[in-house]
Parts: C-alpha cells; sequence; structure tokens
C-alpha cells in the first residue's frame, strides 16, 4: 500500500457517490459501503471512534463529545479503514496526535481528507481564495470540515507555491506542500523543531502577532538555494499543543536558481523580514 493507491482508491468511492452537495452528506459514503452509523456517548475523551463489522456490513461508532466536523472526519477516516482493509492501530495515542501516528493511520487520514473535501469539488475553491487563514477558514466551514483538513488539502491543490504545516510539542510532524513547491525540492523536513525566527515558534510561545509575516524562504526550507521571500501565518491551538503554519510566496511563483534575498527593492525600502511591520511597496501586491 502507498499513498497514491490510497488516493486513487477514494477518489473511486467518491465517484461512486456522485454527489455535488457541498458539504458531501457522510450518509452517502456510509450507505455505499453498507455501514451503520451509531453515536457513542460513553467514548472516553481522546477517543474519537472505531469500527466493526457486522452481519453483511459495518457499524461505526462515534464519539458524541467531538464536535461535527470532527465526528464527520472520523466516520470517513473508519470507512478507509474497512475500504482500504488496514487494521486500526488507534493504541498509543489520544486521536488528535500526529506524535505516534502509525502509516495506517495517516492513509486513513488521506483517504477521509478525499472523501470529505473530493477534488472536482474543492479545486474551485481554492483557485478562486486569497491565500491565508481567513480564506481557510470559509472554505473549512462551506465544506463542514476542521481548518487543519482543509489546510492540508488546500497547499496539494494550489497553483501557487504554498505550504500547510502542522507542528506538536514545537516539532514539525508533516507538512502538505502544492506541486510547485515539491518540484523546487522545497523540503520541510519532519521532526525539526520550529524556526526560531518564525511567527509560529511566536505565537506558540503566547506572542500576539495579527499579520502576516516575512520569513526568507531558507528559514523554513532545508537546504535551499533559491533564496525568495516567504509570507508566514501561524495559529497555535493551545489545547493540544499543535502549532498550523501556512508559507506561501508573494509574486505566486519560485524565485530562479540562484536569486538572492536582499535584492535591489527591498534595499531601498529597509526591509526587516521578520520585525512584524511589513512596508509593501507600491508595485508589490499584498495576499
Amino acid at each position: 500500500m502507498d499513498e497514491f493507491t490510497v488516493v486513487l482508491r477514494a477518489r473511486d468511492l467518491v465517484q461512486r457517490v456522485k454527489s455535488d452537495s457541498i458539504p458531501v452528506p457522510v450518509e452517502l459514503y456510509l450507505q455505499a459501503v453498507k455501514c451503520t452509523l451509531k453515536i457513542g456517548d460513553d467514548l472516553k475523551g481522546d477517543e474519537a471512534g472505531y469500527s466493526f463489522p457486522h452481519k453483511d456490513g459495518h457499524y461505526i461508532v462515534v464519539n458524541g463529545k467531538d464536535s461535527q466536523q470532527r465526528q464527520r472526519f472520523t466516520i470517513l477516516h473508519e470507512i478507509a479503514h474497512i475500504e482500504l482493509g488496514l487494521p486500526s492501530d488507534h493504541a498509543g495515542s489520544p486521536s488528535w496526535s500526529y506524535a505516534k501516528r502509525s502509516q495506517n493511520e495517516i492513509f486513513c487520514d488521506v483517504f477521509a481528507s478525499e472523501l470529505l473535501l473530493p477534488y472536482r469539488l474543492f479545486k474551485p475553491f481554492v483557485d478562486k481564495a486569497t491565500i491565508g487563514f481567513a480564506a481557510l477558514d470559509e472554505i473549512a466551514r462551506t465544506f463542514d470540515a476542521s481548518v487543519t483538513a482543509t489546510g492540508s488539502r488546500f497547499a496539494l491543490a494550489s497553483d501557487v507555491p504554498c505550504a500547510f504545516i502542522l507542528s506538536e510539542g514545537g516539532r514539525i510532524k508533516y507538512a502538505s506542500r502544492s506541486k510547485s513547491l515539491r518540484e523546487g525540492k522545497s523540503w520541510i523536513t519532519p521532526g525539526t523543531t520550529l524556526p526560531s525566527t518564525s511567527s509560529s515558534a511566536d505565537v506558540r510561545k503566547g506572542k500576539r502577532i495579527e499579520d502576516v509575516r516575512e520569513v526568507a524562504a531558507d528559514v523554513w526550507f532545508s537546504d535551499w538555494r533559491r533564496g525568495g521571500v516567504l509570507l508566514e501565518e501561524a495559529r497555535h491551538l493551545g489545547r493540544f499543543d499543535q502549532t498550523i503554519t501556512l508559507l506561501w510566496f508573494e509574486d505566486e511563483e519560485l524565485p530562479n536558481d540562484g536569486d538572492v534575498d536582499n535584492d535591489n527593492e527591498d534595499e531601498e525600502i529597509g526591509l526587516k523580514p521578520l520585525d512584524g511591520d511589513l512596508p509593501w511597496p507600491g508595485k508589490r501586491r499584498r495576499r
């Protein structure tokens, strides 16, 4: 099993359901795979749900204490276990944590995201959006999904060089990158600590940052030699000690090989990438 196979299997199920509704009714997926949904009010707070076979179908049980968005994702995650034939491996960490997530659980998350935010319906929203958490919030509400799931899918679907990063306990757990960033070899190393000069590190420390900030691309990307400046927006989810980060290039294209950060324009305006003040010159467009 690999991620490409998981995506193909998920998209096959989306085609079988053939829904144009937004948000996609999870009931249609349940019917397609012959699953019965039960709401479990006695599940522990860190237990999202589980599934088990019954006669010629399956039961899926979700935690009734979770938010609607969380329950929807859990349902689709359990459908992934059933459709992919992958055993559950929920022991050892709470359902919201990415610290010790097994490969099977990651595959099922990928599958669930494909069902929750079907590419055919999701892509037009990405193409129309102005990059930033405000856009992610709006799209997440539209699809009845979490901002974390939406951000991850957004980066994958975007034509603009961008990345969505989730960190836990101050360490990067995964990064979702646009096709152009992947092709440009913009590697974000899992397991490393948040860059000390980043907005993400600051918001985790409790600093209030209300605007997008600029940061040199090589602060985030390993062995990056193209130069360039990224825009960074970050949020910290204190309850889980998770930080979500959105990065993108303002000019909507990758710097050429050999470009340097301190071009003439920046020297003229005395740009200070990390002071929190963005002196936007007239010919540069804020996203």
